[in-house]
């Protein structure tokens, strides 16, 4: 099979500006999704795609290839990221490059890595799969969320049964943005990826955060920081 790693990086984040570039623990964000991506082994294309030059450039330095650019219409706020595959598979055709699976890798995920992308590709092929999304644990069961009345009024928000223990309680899961994969044949019939023939890879909360604030950042850089000591520490023992 012929595998593409696809990494989203518009230029245009509103949130947290530049944060696909921004630096963590002095290394672009993007850089870590294109370095797992390669290190994984499972991709004849390691590409990134952006609308800005400025992106691409640093993508490349990464080891990225980025042979062009995003068009305005896969660039704005209301386009999503399956727009941008389908463009992305629709270029790389007119230059003559076709491939089996894609593989939507968000930067925003710098705490995944090569290993939980080979072994997502491993339940791709043993379950002759149309796709696989990397899910985690819900924190709490839906069972404890609800929602507030008028002046915040609790009235209604738990069902007087809520009275089962966490453990007891039935898992449930939500993706977590670090991995999607898809057959690109099917894909291009039905994008939607949770469906008969849809696998989920369950990763860790700690290798699950998706950076979208200031405090995401922060919190990954905190991780990235601590399991560097904890290797440190471990090598000198």
């Amino acid at each position: 099979m012929k595998n593409l790693a696809i990494i989203p990086a518009r230029a245009g984040s509103k949130g947290l500006p530049d944060k696909n570039i921004k630096k963590l623990c002095n290394k672009p964000l993007l850089f870590y999704s294109i370095e797992a991506a390669i290190k994984s082994g499972c991709f004849d294309t390691v590409m990134v795609s952006t609308d800005s030059e400025k992106y691409a450039e640093i993508a490349r330095e990464g080891g990225a290839e980025v042979p062009f650019l995003r068009s305005e219409a896969t660039s704005s706020d209301t386009a999503s990221s399956w727009d941008m595959v389908l463009e992305v598979l629709e270029r790389y055709e007119e230059i003559g490059k076709t491939f089996d699976t894609f593989c939507l890798l968000q930067p925003t995920s710098p705490l995944r890595s090569a290993a939980d992308i080979t072994e997502a590709y491993k339940i791709m092929l043993s379950k002759n799969a149309f796709s696989i999304v990397s899910i985690t644990e819900l924190e709490h069961p839906l069972s404890w969320c609800g929602t507030l009345g008028e002046e915040n009024s609790l009235e209604g928000f738990l069902k007087e049964t809520v009275t089962v223990q966490r453990q007891a309680q039935e898992k449930y899961y939500r993706p977590n943005g670090a991995i999607y994969i898809a057959s690109v044949d099917e894909f291009r019939e039905e994008q939607f990826l949770y469906r008969s023939g849809s696998y989920a890879y369950i990763m860790p909360k700690e290798r699950s955060v998706d950076i979208d604030t200031e405090f995401d950042f922060n919190f990954a850089e905190f991780l990235l920081l601590n399991n560097s000591a904890n290797n440190k520490r471990g090598h000198k023992e």
